[in-house]
């Protein structure tokens, strides 16, 4: 009997999919015979075969997004906002490919011109996460094609109608079949994908677990590209603001969009002492009021479950052991409905905690730290091995310089959401959120490697020191005869 992958709606639990497992051998090899035919293809028809794909996007977004908001819980107005993003995602790639991958042209003397252009590395295998899971596989997977790869995406276990949809999709734009592969499976597919001799390189959006072992395993494979973007254990900081309700309001969208499933999710709050019990009275009274429930509810939900029940007793799990620990409950973490993976919002004072683990708790939990001094709270704000993204809520622009200057990670805003990232920037960290290979716009630095020309019309070449005149070379050589 054939093995078969069934995914399930995390609001009802219904089946709403089920295909065979892959032979990720086979999808290698079909994806590496497909990529010189599609490198050697024009620039201009690979991205106008993608703009097609935009309009692919565009024709199916309410499907689409019915599809995602299924099969991952979230709200069907956040689902329209990640495939408009996929479809965004085309014109930002070819226009960060041009900016980034320019070829270049320095005239010299006697005709003599120095080139740079780039080349794709070849067949790149992509791994997707669940909680995006069309617009972060998308942002690898066009940047790639538009440099000239080819691909083997294998979506999340969690997610795998929502991959193989986004799939379809290429293929009715005109991405060659064998261009773009898909690969359904879980964790041995997943390895197996990731250690295949035939790929040239990884696209990876996941755990830090995770990618910390595909690191350890491409430690030695220096030939092979790796880019990987790992979560993070976000600080917003809230400094000197007398308004304490927008700044609630900036904490609450920061902690818990997308049921805290956003890497960039801030998951430490860390708040003046003196201003800490009012701002965070305001923050516990507007997470009250924030609707949980399944992805179509009238009216419609702030957020819906975590991905499934397991995440959800990791959480609740983590949640009783912060408070078992010596955290102050605030707001205590809850399961609304029996049997399913919703969660209320919980809150949690860790300031006088001795220990605090420094992982990313991946839901709708967020942990308080007290502060004396800014210095302190950039020094709590450091106080992890990630650094994907921070906030500094209130200050002057004084205050923001210095937050700026010595807050470590790769996104970091002002007045603005932890999560407030743009697809038309880089987006990436540093520690344990990434390998310095950020994505979105700068994608295209990963996707193509450069390669620099030195490049002349006609055979030209002389050495003008070191040689012997030729009589005297001719004597020598006499001599030796």
């Amino acid at each position: 009997m054939t093995a078969e992958l069934v995914s399930h709606e995390p609001a009802t639990g219904d089946e709403i999919w089920r295909r065979a497992i892959s032979d990720v051998d086979h999808e290698v090899e079909i994806g590496r015979r497909a990529w010189p035919e599609w490198a050697a293809k024009p620039l201009t028809f690979r991205t106008e075969t993608l703009r097609r794909f935009a309009d692919r996007v565009k024709a199916e977004a309410e499907t689409l997004a019915t599809l995602i908001s299924r099969e991952t819980g979230k709200p069907l107005w956040e689902a329209r906002t990640e495939v408009e993003s996929v479809a965004n995602k085309v014109n930002i790639s070819i226009n960060a490919y041009a900016e980034r991958t320019p070829n270049r042209r320095i005239e010299g003397a006697m005709g003599l011109r120095n080139a740079v252009r780039h080349k794709p590395h070849g067949l790149l295998a992509v791994l997707g996460p669940y909680n995006f899971p069309a617009h972060l596989p998308n942002g690898h997977i066009v940047p790639a094609l538009i440099a000239g790869n080819s691909i083997v995406f294998k979506p999340s276990e969690k997610t795998p109608a929502t991959g193989a949809m986004l799939v379809d999709l290429f293929h009715s734009a005109g991405v060659p079949k064998e261009v773009l592969r898909l690969v359904i499976g879980g964790p041995d597919e997943g390895k197996a994908l990731a250690g295949h001799a035939g790929i040239d390189g990884l696209l990876f959006t996941g755990s830090a677990r995770t990618g910390l072992a595909l690191n350890r395993q491409f430690a030695n494979r220096p030939d092979k590209i790796l880019a990987l973007e790992m979560g993070g254990n976000n600080p917003v900081v809230v400094w000197d603001t007398p308004d304490l309700h927008t700044a609630a309001i900036l904490v609450v969208q920061s902690a818990f969009l997308s049921a805290g499933q956003r890497c960039t999710n801030a998951r430490r709050l860390i708040v003046k002492d003196s201003m800490a019990e009012r701002l965070v009275e305001e923050v516990r009274k507007l997470t009250g009021r924030l609707i949980v429930d399944e992805p179509f509810a009238t009216p419609p939900p702030y957020m819906g479950p975590v991905i499934d029940n397991e995440a959800a007793d990791g959480l609740t799990e983590s949640f009783l052991i912060l408070m078992s620990n010596g955290g102050k409950v605030i707001r205590h973490m809850t399961r609304p409905v029996q049997g399913r993976p919703f969660l209320t919002p919980g809150i949690i004072d860790v300031t006088d905690m001795p220990e605090r683990p420094d992982i990313e708790l991946f839901g709708p939990l967020l942990q308080v730290v007290r502060v004396d001094s800014f210095e302190a709270a950039i020094a709590e704000a450091n106080n992890t091995a990630f650094g994907l993204s921070a906030a500094l809520i209130g200050g002057s622009p004084q205050l923001y310089d210095q937050f700026w200057a010595n807050a470590r990670a790769g996104v970091i805003n002002w007045n603005r959401p932890t999560n407030g990232a743009s697809s038309a920037a880089p987006f990436g960290g540093v520690g344990l959120s990434g390998n310095h290979r950020p994505s979105a716009f700068y994608a295209a630095d990963y996707c193509a490697y450069p390669v620099a020309s030195s490049e002349s019309d006609a055979v030209r070449a002389s050495i003008g020191v070191g040689l012997r005149d030729p009589e005297e070379s001719q004597l020598v050589t006499k001599k030796y005869l």
